[in-house]
């Protein structure tokens, strides 16, 4: 009866925070799909997407300065890491699978690695700090694919990726299916939901089955976050966005043991982002939504489509971006 209780309070309480929150559109009808997104501070941030498109904010979204990286119209840039309003490095996934980089705001943009082999689909990129970052790709002969850099993304090299079970993949939906930094962690989907973590104490890697649903190359964990001692990773099914069952879970033990989620967002997810104490947002194709419990319960706040979410490095300021050069901001 106490749990009946408390479970009772915990979801009155997301409703009313959850209507108090808003998703406030900045601008949309640009012929870009943006899967990309990284928010320096309260002012700067950068965008990528489809048909080499990018696009930045200094002035917190108010307005945006688009481009299309000359000899690149036809890349598909899924990720971005951004450290400034000058510098900022790019990955397109596909082939040929490139790694770009500026230092003047976009005005020019050198390729720091070039690889036409097939078999090499970039999925995400995150970065420690302004030196060290990794790529990540689909799995190459059973491991996954992964690249260290230790000067900004100038030059790249290969990383001792984990194991890979057959038909195992990651998705390239919003860049955040890697994290590293404290935690370095890859969520996957397809055969096996999984959250496969760097073992601090060695070299080796620990694997995770995560209660996402997954057995379809459309089906699987999509994205994962970390804040306040708790792990939540989301996900679904793509091609059937409204289903909600088995979308998310979470962890408040490092990831040692996980828990599905006693309310899910209301369906497909390729996106959870912390914001603060127990609040994570999450979006996707379905809409947008809001834990306020570390991962228990969700309430949609949003039902517009939006690929990434992001909140800024040094500030308050959370970003959303999809199709159509959509960019909104969460309004907390």
């Amino acid at each position: 009866m106490r749990y009946i209780i408390f479970h009772l309070t915990s979801l009155l309480l997301l409703s009313s925070v959850a209507i108090a929150q808003r998703i406030e559109l900045l601008q949309q009808g640009k012929p870009a799909s943006i899967r990309g997104l990284s928010v320096v501070d309260d002012n700067v941030a950068w965008a990528s997407g489809s048909k080499g498109c990018i696009t930045i904010t200094t002035d917190g979204g108010k307005t945006w300065s688009w481009q299309q990286v000359k000899g690149f119209e036809k890349s598909d840039f899924r990720d971005i890491e951004a450290f400034s309003d000058k510098e900022a490095v790019i990955m397109s996934s596909g082939t040929p699978a490139l790694i770009l980089k500026t230092v003047d705001g976009g005005i020019n943009w050198k390729v720091n690695y070039r690889n036409t082999d097939t078999t090499y689909f970039l999925d995400a990129m995150d970065f420690n700090n302004s030196k060290h970052g990794f790529v990540m790709g689909d799995p190459i002969k059973d491991k996954f694919l992964l690249m260290e850099t230790n000067d900004g993304g100038s030059t790249w090299n290969l990383y001792n990726g984990p194991d890979a079970v057959k038909s195992q993949a990651a998705f390239a939906a919003s860049g955040t299916c890697l994290v590293t930094g404290k935690l370095f962690a890859i969520a996957t989907g397809g055969s096996a939901a999984e959250l496969i973590v760097k073992n601090t104490r060695g070299s080796g890697w620990l694997h995770y089955a995560v209660p996402i649903i997954h057995g379809k190359s459309a089906q699987g964990a999509f994205s994962v976050a970390t804040g306040n001692n708790h792990l939540i990773v989301v996900g679904g099914d793509y091609q059937k966005d409204k289903q909600q069952d088995s979308t998310a879970c979470y962890s408040a033990d490092k990831g040692l043991t996980w828990h599905v989620s006693d309310t899910f967002p209301a369906g497909y997810q390729s996106c959870v982002e912390y914001i603060r104490d127990k609040i994570f947002l999450s979006t996707g194709t379905s809409g947008t939504n809001i834990t306020i419990d570390g991962g228990q319960n969700y309430a949609k706040i949003d039902a517009t489509s939006y690929n990434v979410c992001r909140k800024a490095k040094h500030g308050k300021l959370v970003l959303l971006a999809g199709d159509n050069g959509k960019i909104g901001v969460f309004k907390l």
